[in-house]
């Protein structure tokens, strides 16, 4: 079996930015993914804030990175990683085999919590989006909903509302879960409505969202919308690894700055990491750091 010098576990942004990193110091390196190369960012139709891009689908980015990564003959293979056996080298046990590699970089990123609604996953994209910094220029002076009540959600409600002519804060408990600071700053938001003890319970629309169907105890009502802001958590993707390497309490994976792990030759990089901010450019920021890193511990 071949011995990889950098095994990268994930295709998205941060993985394909180890991979590209490593095979610039001329390891060899073989990337492992069992979804869609590029990750969430293809669901975008249009993205503004990857430097260097004054626009870019988020397909075409995948594309391009994923060229820059085969180019510096990393090698590829699709499949699904089930558990890390640690040792000297590492063996990564997947649904296609086994691998060897002297190092490794998990990259398996975060899952968008989802409503679990009839035509969500078709109109992610199309009406239904989960970062405002990212998609809420495309709502300027619109009407738009956020759904959740934590920090998260709060955060997205008071960035969109500088832009939006409307934001309906859409909150299933009775009380908002966020700081009370942003709490605060909520109710100074004259264009800002919190619709407290509330579900949604069906989305409108054929290609794009026109609206959602609220529901609570006392009624059951329409409500017209340009698009829909999801905030009610994420879901890191790293269950196959909490044996090997420590999670925090939500499920991410503690490291320190140089995306080091506890386990001697396991980096981490992306959004599966424990960390504040969670955006393309700081993804690809710990991709960079953590194969620097993999390739310095190698020397």
């Amino acid at each position: 079996m071949k011995t990889y010098d950098i095994i990268v576990i994930g295709g998205g942004p941060a993985g394909l930015t180890a991979a590209i990193y490593a095979g610039r110091a001329n390891k060899s390196v073989l990337i492992l993914e069992k979804g869609t190369f590029g990750g969430q960012i293809t669901s975008s139709p249009k993205v503004e804030n990857i430097p260097g891009f004054l626009s870019i689908t988020g397909n075409e980015f995948a594309e391009k990175l994923i060229e820059q990564a085969v180019a510096l003959d990393a090698e590829i293979e699709c499949c699904e990683v089930e558990k890390i056996l640690p040792g000297d080298p590492h063996t990564v046990v997947t649904d296609e085999g086994e691998f060897s590699g002297k190092t490794i970089i998990i990259a398996t990123g975060t899952k968008h919590r989802l409503l679990g609604l009839e035509r969500e996953e078709e109109l992610i994209g199309n009406g239904i989006s989960f970062c405002a910094v990212c998609d809420g220029a495309f709502y300027e002076g619109k009407t738009v909903a956020v759904i959740g009540g934590g920090n998260s959600a709060l955060q997205e409600a008071l960035l969109l509302s500088e832009t939006c002519k409307k934001v309906y804060v859409i909150q299933n408990l009775s009380f908002l879960t966020g700081e009370d600071k942003l709490q605060k700053l909520l109710a100074e938001k004259s264009n800002i409505e919190v619709i407290y003890g509330t579900i949604v319970e069906k989305l409108h629309g054929e290609s794009e969202l026109t609206g959602i169907t609220l529901s609570n105890d006392n009624e059951r009502y329409d409500l017209a919308l340009d698009g829909m802001f999801v905030a009610i958590g994420l879901l890191p993707q790293n269950n196959a690894f909490s044996d090997v390497v420590t999670l925090d309490e939500h499920g991410y994976i503690d490291a320190d700055e140089n995306c080091r792990t506890n386990t001697e030759r396991i980096y981490v990089a992306g959004d599966c990491r424990k960390k504040r901010i969670r955006q393309v450019a700081t993804a690809a920021a710990d991709g960079a750091v953590a194969a620097l890193a993999a390739c310095s511990d190698m020397q």
